[in-house]
């Protein structure tokens, strides 16, 4: 039987404001208010509120932690300063990704660790069996909601609110702080490619929160944001989905986040097998895509090559793709043979039974300006 949908402390905002719910993560979710397109402009021009409170949230605490944690995750969390994050994996002993996840380092003994929503279970459960008595360990998910303010305004809010504590933050800075009064944690996190913050707080506390941002964001330009954006913004960032980019069958070499393995450690669960995998070489990797002809190249549209005079087959496949609203191109992300990984590598992808010209290019897609 299907367990029931969860909704987070703010549904009833959601709906007050015309979101469209959906289910995902086994939450109701609004993909969309205003429309995706709408809504991903107004993250890259001006602001954007993302309710991410179906995010997993797990602590590790005590003499040990830190340790620990080195033992179960890909980085080094004995290297992360405190009031500093750190962007990882966690690996199966075969070296690919269980998940992928952000390490908050709050104290010298206390580290805050975020996983998917749909690896929430999962994650507990490996992070419990893996640590066993060293420290303690706790999934506290249900003590936390998680607002995400994001963009370029994101800055100009808080401090309206007095928040500018939490605006001195640095990029994957975390401390704790107030707005209007409500303690809460904030983290400068995000999932746009641009610059905001993550916002912890407790679930009664965050429907007010909320408002607040909203009230407070109104002359910023600030808008609710579904679902629909989120994915579409991230796309354009070249951030990766997990069930998409990486899952248990991919490494961080080849979904190109090897960059979050630190092979100098000691032994860490699946050290042996990455150090093999990097060894050798990726026989496949996570390349970005502009579509050429006229389509969209969605998750699991085949890619197509065609090698010495032979006709196009299939040699890859779409993870992510769609329409790449800020650059205003079709854009995706797909597995090919590392022999077609280079840049401007044609290819095509398969849509709709008719093979649509593509080109590999460099990614991000969209970065930023400082």
């Amino acid at each position: 039987m299907n367990e029931p949908l969860r909704r987070t402390p703010l549904f009833e905002q959601h709906k007050a404001l015309g979101g469209r719910i959906v289910p995902f993560a086994g939450y109701e979710l609004p993909v969309q208010y205003a429309g995706v397109t709408e809504e991903h402009h107004a993250v890259r021009r001006a602001a954007g509120l993302f309710d991410v409170s179906h995010m997993g949230e797990l602590t590790v605490d005590g003499p040990a932690a830190a340790a620990t944690l080195d033992r179960v995750v890909a980085g080094s969390a004995s290297k992360l300063a405190i009031g500093t994050a750190f962007y990882t994996v966690a690996c199966n002993e075969q070296g690919t990704i269980l998940d992928d996840l952000i390490i908050y380092r709050l104290a010298s003994e206390s580290f805050l660790i975020v996983c998917n929503a749909s690896n929430r279970a999962k994650m507990a459960a490996h992070f419990a069996t893996a640590i066993g008595s060293a420290c303690t360990f706790a999934d506290r998910s249900d003590d936390y909601a998680l607002l995400a303010l994001q963009g370029p305004n994101a800055v100009a809010i808080l401090q309206d609110l007095g928040a500018s504590s939490l605006t001195a933050l640095p990029r994957f800075g975390v401390g704790r702080g107030q707005i209007s009064s409500t303690d809460l944690l904030a983290a400068r996190t995000g999932y746009t490619g641009e610059d905001g913050f993550e916002l912890f707080i407790a679930p009664d506390r965050a429907p007010g929160l909320f408002e607040t941002l909203i009230e407070a964001g109104k002359r910023h330009g600030l808008q609710p944001i579904g679902l629909g954006a989120r994915d579409t913004l991230r796309l354009e960032a070249r951030m990766t989905l997990y069930g998409n980019e990486i899952d248990e069958t991919t490494t961080p070499f080849e979904a190109g986040i090897g960059y979050t393995v630190d092979l100098t450690k000691d032994a860490f669960i699946g050290k042996a097998a990455l150090m093999a995998a990097k060894e050798r070489g990726p026989a496949r990797k996570l390349v970005g895509l502009e579509m050429v002809g006229r389509g969209i190249g969605r998750h699991g549209y085949p890619v197509l090559a065609a090698e010495a005079g032979q006709p196009l087959a299939p040699v890859g496949i779409v993870t992510s793709g769609g329409p790449g609203l800020t650059v205003g191109k079709n854009i995706a992300l797909a597995y090919v043979p590392s022999a077609f990984s280079r840049i401007g590598t044609p290819l095509a992808v398969e849509i709709r039974g008719k093979a649509i010209d593509a080109v590999v290019v460099k990614t991000p897609f969209y970065k930023r300006q400082a």
